[in-house]
């Protein structure tokens, strides 16, 4: 267990921050508060935390397990931008794990479904690799993702079983265009 890799993994996909430190297959320590708005403001102050709670430094991480999605579209950036500064800031591999893989993990063949806004789900059949969205209360039998801590634990698990030499950095995974518009109005011009 000593020679095992550590994994520090976290997630703020949803209206949360979840934070997780693995050993092989020891939960060292996890922690998740819901949050809405400030994710960006409290990953950095919790992962610390974590870690101390875990007893272990942050340039003992062997590898980053980071949630992309699907989710909230500027949660998804705060974290993958959060993975991927500490994985060049320390020279380790940052892997993104979707939470459809988060879901899966323990049972690959089910119906996973991540809720979306109006009432909508973000949903992988299986055996696909293409994602849907569709009305919620069309897939009443899918498996929706665990609560924020066991979120970031499954992150961390996936992490542990992917190989960082053909991972590609992680990506926000967006399955639906920004809800946001462009300003109408024409910018105002610059004078030098």
């Amino acid at each position: 267990m000593a020679n095992d890799p550590i994994i520090l993994a976290f997630d703020t996909s949803a209206a949360h921050v979840a934070v997780a430190v693995l050993r092989g297959d020891a939960v060292l320590a996890s922690h998740a508060e819901p949050m809405a708005r400030g994710q960006a403001e409290h990953l950095f102050p919790m992962i610390e935390q974590v870690l101390d709670a875990a007893g272990t430094p942050l340039n003992a991480v062997d590898r980053i397990g980071v949630g992309i999605g699907p989710g909230n579209f500027t949660g998804i950036r705060i974290s993958v931008a959060a993975a991927r500064g500490l994985a060049l800031s320390l020279d380790r591999p940052a892997i993104g794990v979707s939470t459809f893989d988060a879901i899966r993990l323990e049972a690959p063949d089910v119906l996973a479904a991540v809720p979306a806004p109006r009432d909508m789900a973000h949903i992988l059949r299986p055996g696909t690799d293409q994602a849907e969205m569709v009305p919620a209360d069309t897939v009443p039998d899918a498996v929706l993702p665990p609560e924020a801590a066991q979120l970031a634990i499954a992150i961390a698990r996936c992490a542990a079983q992917a190989d960082p030499a053909s991972a590609p950095a992680p990506a926000p995974m967006y399955l639906r265009p920004a809800d946001a518009a462009p300003p109408r109005d024409a910018p105002p011009e610059i004078i030098p």
